[in-house]
């Protein structure tokens, strides 16, 4: 049974998709042990509470650097005997501590086709720049922002009239589909890093 701690902002759709996910029985053998926001009143972190998983607001401003705010959050997900961390929408960069605790551990989903479009508001840059496709991508976390290994990306076709909120409601459906197939190749062993890539066995 994999441990997996969910690292959050604000609504936290994405960690809701990994939740109904292991409850549907799609992701086995996985459950979520730990969920933890930096901010206290994230819908996500409520509907934590609300279902009974162990729920931590983590106040930045009791501590003075990253790396001590890290090491608390690090102390948790030890004692919860972590196996994968999901920053789902997480809005703080991690430490390189962090990055070292949970090496090759650690995912995150971001709403373009990364390389393209690293760091806030990916949408509004897909358009404004005029790509034709944009989509999300899931990696895996490293030390520079949205740099990581790739795991899955799904692309989403921009359409002639779209709006950032057009376009981010289209990329979120796949999100919501993409990152809890993520998990679950991790959790049942599916996923070989070699350097940067991420191969995939389906067999």
């Amino acid at each position: 049974m994999k441990n997996i701690a969910v690292l959050l902002s604000g609504r936290g759709s994405n960690f809701k998709a990994i939740y109904s996910s292991i409850e549907a029985g799609y992701i086995t053998d996985a459950r979520i042990t730990t969920v933890v926001s930096n901010k206290a009143e994230a819908p996500g972190l409520q509907f934590a509470k609300d279902r009974g998983l162990n729920s931590y607001f983590v106040n930045p401003s009791e501590y003075g650097s990253r790396t001590a705010y890290d090491t608390e959050i690090i102390d948790i997900l030890k004692s919860r005997k972590t196996d994968l961390v999901c920053l789902a929408g997480y809005m703080k960069l991690l430490s390189a501590k962090f990055v070292d605790t949970f090496k090759n551990r650690i995912m995150n989903i971001h709403p373009s086709l990364l390389p393209s479009f690293p760091g806030l508001n990916a949408q509004k840059q897909a358009l404004d720049y005029g790509v034709k496709i944009s989509g999300c991508t899931v990696h895996f976390v490293d030390k520079e922002l949205d740099h990581g290994p790739i795991i899955l990306q799904k692309a989403v076709e921009i359409k002639k009239n779209d709006t950032v909120n057009d376009l981010s409601e289209r990329i979120l459906k796949e999100e919501h589909k993409i990152y809890p197939e993520a998990v679950r190749l991790f959790v049942e062993n599916r996923l070989t890093l070699h350097n940067r890539k991420v191969s995939i066995d389906y067999s």
